[in-house]
């Protein structure tokens, strides 16, 4: 099953910038290196995986100097069923082209 999800911010910068619209795989397998969707208390946040601990994935921004970036240096590891999925693609609507995509 497959969801979609646009970019807030600059945490994840030069990867993904702000508008920029993601692909989400649900059942994805997660390895580290891979770009997820997790829950935190109130929001949906995009991270790189960067390792698995005995308390969940640990998450992390791209750009570590983000303004008001969060991820697992703030609020720790993620367990796995707050993973929403991996992202798999990204596109940028356009009304005068149609949707341009670029798969992952």
């Amino acid at each position: 099953m497959f969801t979609s999800v646009r970019v807030s911010g600059d945490s994840m910068l030069p990867a993904l910038r702000p508008g920029d619209c993601l692909v989400v795989r649900r059942t994805a397998k997660i390895r580290p290196g891979d770009v997820v969707i997790a829950r935190i208390p109130g929001n949906l946040i995009v991270k790189r995986v960067f390792r698995w601990t005995d308390e969940g994935w640990w998450l992390e921004s791209d750009n570590q100097r983000a303004p008001g970036r969060k991820d697992s240096w703030d609020f720790g590891a993620i367990p796995q069923d707050r993973i929403v999925g991996k992202v798999v693609g990204r596109y940028w609507p356009s009304l005068a082209l149609g949707p341009r995509f670029l798969a992952r």
